[in-house]
């Protein structure tokens, strides 16, 4: 049984393709509106410049809508204290 769900694990990992994007603090609310609107995103994790997670969002959650303005509001937040960031954007394929 272990086998099959090992064989489940890598095809769930094959099927995600990443993403990065080097942005400026104030770029980064933008970029993670556009990425949500586009629908096939499943998580966003935001870095700093030494490559540490400041947050990570997992969208298919943030999209339900009583969840996406805290995000936003959260995600503003962080932009405002950082001056540049990596955006890492994991995508279905």
């Amino acid at each position: 049984m272990s086998k099959d769900n090992t064989k489940k694990s890598k095809q769930t990992e094959q099927e995600v393709r990443q993403e990065q994007f080097k942005l400026y603090g104030h770029e980064v609310l933008e970029k993670v509106k556009k990425l949500i609107k586009e629908g096939n995103v499943r998580r966003i994790i935001i870095k700093n410049e030494k490559d540490k997670v400041l947050m990570e969002i997992p969208v298919t959650i943030a999209v339900v809508g009583t969840i996406f303005a805290p995000v936003l509001a959260a995600v503003g937040a962080l932009a405002a204290l950082v001056s540049k960031c990596t955006l890492v954007v994991e995508k279905k394929k």
